[in-house]
């Protein structure tokens, strides 16, 4: 998959002087990306708890205060997660993390725009379903996220985006019917994506 994404990247440089415009402008940028989840997987509760990594859609809508500043809305749809404890899946779990950014965008070179970016994550989890009801989990996280990208133009304010974010999502584990703290379970997912987007 990492060789994928660098080759798509190479494949869209070399080919961004033909096809774009000189400087594609607008103050939206709206894109859709494929997104591959990769938990950290970090579990203090002594159950050896794990989610699976999976590929998710999401759009994200840029607002661009000036050329180097935006502000970004990054956004999905429910996301199911199988639960597993030392390898046997015990159950599922909804989750919704929208997660707002603001980036820096280093302007010059019309065919690669690199951007940084910092923000806050909100999950809510919901649907929880674990050991028939014998666990369950806490419903907010929030969370600090960090990102790096780049579009590639390739003309009439359409790009081709490569992005990467690493986000904190932590839920508490509880268990029994007084739903006992067992500990922390952090998914902490690191978020590799490619997409398209439209400058308007």
């Amino acid at each position: 998959m990492h060789k994928t994404l660098i080759a798509l990247a190479t494949a869209a440089t070399l080919a961004a002087p033909q096809l774009a415009t000189a400087q594609d402008s607008g103050d939206w940028l709206v894109r859709a990306r494929a997104v591959h989840l990769q938990s950290a997987n970090k579990d203090s509760t002594g159950l050896g708890l794990t989610i699976n990594d999976k590929w998710l859609p999401e759009v994200d809508i840029s607002y661009f205060i000036n050329p180097n500043v935006a502000v970004e809305l990054i956004l999905t749809v429910p996301q199911k997660q199988t639960v597993y404890s030392n390898g046997a899946a015990i159950g599922s779990f909804k989750h919704l993390p929208p997660t707002l950014t603001a980036q820096y965008h280093f302007t010059g070179n019309s065919s690669f725009r690199p951007y940084v970016g910092a923000g806050v994550n909100y999950t809510n989890v919901s649907d929880v379903r674990l050991l028939d009801g014998g666990a369950n989990l806490k419903r907010n996280s929030f969370g600090l996220a960090l990102q790096v990208g780049v579009d590639v133009p390739v003309g009439g304010g359409w790009v081709l985006n490569l992005d990467a974010k690493k986000v904190q999502i932590k839920t508490d584990v509880l268990v029994g019917p007084t739903e006992t703290n067992a500990g922390t379970f952090k998914v902490d997912p690191l978020l590799l994506s490619v997409g398209f987007g439209k400058r308007f």
